[in-house]
């Protein structure tokens, strides 16, 4: 039986405004997301009927969780549905990022899955129907299936500029944190919405991007830290370390980034960082 693997980068939001929020409660948003060369795994099998199996060191996370509701699954699911094929798949997926830590780990495993389903069944990248399984299941998973820059907006997923590679730290602190949670203390919070605030081209280097992110934020950092207070010591922690650019939490956290001239700089920051009495999940790579 032929094996197909596919990488599931964890997905950044280098910065995060929510610009509005619609009549069905769900909010706008205007993000620039990137990915990093750290993530989970998805290998995928031709098998007699369809399984679905999670290993790897962060499985614990997903221990008694019901696999029928694993965005793999509910994505796999989509795409057999939209395209009329057989589920006669075997899927393991090696579970690398921690569970609902703001990295989109959940939606770049669909995503992942919905790739080495297209290369399965021979369907072309650019087929709609791919991209129509992924919009069932948030806004992430549509966000993650090209794994290249791009802009989250009111209206769907957009192209983004290229951007400087940079080494990037992840630390997050061995906790997860509700999104829905972190919504409503937004909400419940009086947190101001944000205006959009594309890049206006792409950025000569990687000072002429740090320069404009410094400009924007994340509108999710105030509520997450209300709720998890620890997440402003993980961004003190960061920026203390030597070569950090900019530490920011990535989209509802609880995982929070740094951003470094290079992988090797980065990896420098992340044994210091887990040398820090916490216990920390902290990797080190650089931006796909």
């Amino acid at each position: 039986m032929k094996e197909i693997t596919q990488f599931a980068p964890a997905k950044i939001n280098l910065y995060l405004h929510i610009t509005g929020r619609r009549a069905d409660g769900y909010h706008d948003l205007d993000s620039l997301v990137a990915f990093a060369d750290i993530g989970d795994t998805v290998h995928l099998w031709t098998a007699p009927h369809f399984s679905f199996v999670v290993e790897g060191p962060q499985a614990s996370g997903l221990v008694g969780d019901d696999h029928a509701g694993n965005l793999v699954v509910q994505a796999a699911r989509s795409l057999a549905e939209l395209t009329g094929h057989d589920l006669d798949i075997a899927f393991a997926l090696v579970k690398n990022l921690p569970v609902a830590s703001g990295i989109g780990g959940g939606s770049s495993d669909a995503a992942a899955a919905l790739r080495a389903l297209a290369q399965h069944w021979g369907l072309d990248a650019s087929d709609v129907r791919i991209m129509q399984a992924a919009a069932r299941h948030g806004q992430d998973v549509p966000v993650c299936v090209r794994v290249e820059n791009c802009y989250m907006t009111a209206v769907g997923v957009a192209p983004a500029p290229k951007l400087p590679k940079l080494g990037v730290v992840l630390v997050n602190p061995g906790k997860g944190l509700s999104t829905p949670l972190v919504y409503k203390e937004y909400r419940e919070g009086g947190d101001a919405f944000s205006p959009a605030a594309r890049l206006a081209g792409a950025p000569a280097d990687a000072a002429a991007l740090i320069a404009e992110l410094k400009k924007r934020g994340n509108d999710l950092y105030a509520p997450a830290c209300r709720l998890m207070p620890e997440i402003a010591g993980i961004i003190e922690a960061i920026e203390a370390t030597p070569g950090c650019l900019l530490a920011r939490m990535s989209g509802s956290g609880a995982t929070c980034f740094g951003l470094y001239a290079d992988k090797e700089t980065a990896q420098k920051a992340a044994e210091a960082l887990r040398a820090d009495p916490p216990g920390w999940w902290v990797e080190a790579g650089e931006t796909i």
